[in-house]
């Protein structure tokens, strides 16, 4: 069963029962990046909307519009390779910008952000995020405490209860494919790991018959993908994520 419902299908009656009844809002978000021979650029995206699409699957959530361009960089290859590179300030601005429309439209809570690109620790697709994440948490702080929010008494208690599920911090999540609790850092670029899941999720994506028409030794291990692994590494994602909107 599908219980997604995707905004740009949508009409007011939907998305505003999606409000009142405060469901999980997915905000799949990748790149159009050079990923060899044998894997689409849009391989990032399609990961982090597959994986949002199995989540609803299993749990009623709304799908936004996936950002396809991102902050992909040159590091695997100089723009001939035709990636489209997003500078990480921008991509900060224009993620903070629809945070900022879903927040003013009453979207406060159950906001996931779910990135599968340069998904270590404090890479910049990740810091761009977590960045337009936290500025407009702070500011929404502000405008709907006041200035010195924090140093009234009443919020004396704020850091020691940021672990709580309804935190303030915890309104946007920032969700990292396939680098979620459980996956034990299972990444690579358009090699086993990577290529599993895109075929997993959209069979038939992956042109193994190509692979070697281009010297890119990231993508040799590309050639030992399996339905076994990249459905097991769906799963984790999908049961990791799910975990976080039932806190």
């Amino acid at each position: 069963m599908n219980n997604s419902i995707k905004m740009e299908l949508s009409y007011p009656r939907e998305v505003e029962r999606v409000k009142k009844e405060q469901l999980p809002v997915l905000l799949p978000i990748g790149t159009m990046e050079y990923h060899s021979t044998h894997c689409p650029y849009g391989c990032d995206t399609l990961v982090a909307q597959g994986i949002c699409e199995k989540v609803a699957e299993q749990v009623e959530a709304m799908i936004l519009p996936p950002v396809w361009y991102g902050v992909a960089s040159y590091a695997v290859g100089g723009p001939e390779t035709n990636t489209l590179n997003v500078d990480c300030d921008t991509m900060e601005n224009y993620v903070y910008c629809i945070l900022k429309s879903l927040f003013d439209s009453g979207f406060k809570k159950n906001i996931f952000i779910i990135i599968a690109h340069q998904t270590e620790d404090y890479m910049p697709m990740t810091l761009a995020c977590m960045k337009a994440a936290k500025k407009l948490i702070m500011s929404d702080l502000e405008k709907t405490s006041g200035y010195g929010w924090w140093g009234k008494r009443e919020n004396k208690n704020f850091y020691s209860n940021l672990s709580e599920s309804d935190g303030p911090w915890n309104r946007i999540r920032i969700v990292r494919v396939p680098y979620t609790k459980s996956s034990k850092g299972l990444g690579d670029h358009a090699g086993i790991y990577e290529c599993s899941m895109l075929e997993n999720l959209y069979p038939g994506s992956i042109k193994l018959e190509r692979l070697g028409e281009a010297d890119d030794w990231f993508a040799e291990t590309a050639m030992d993908m399996n339905e076994e692994l990249g459905k097991e590494m769906v799963d984790i994602a999908v049961n990791d994520i799910i975990a976080m909107i039932k806190e």
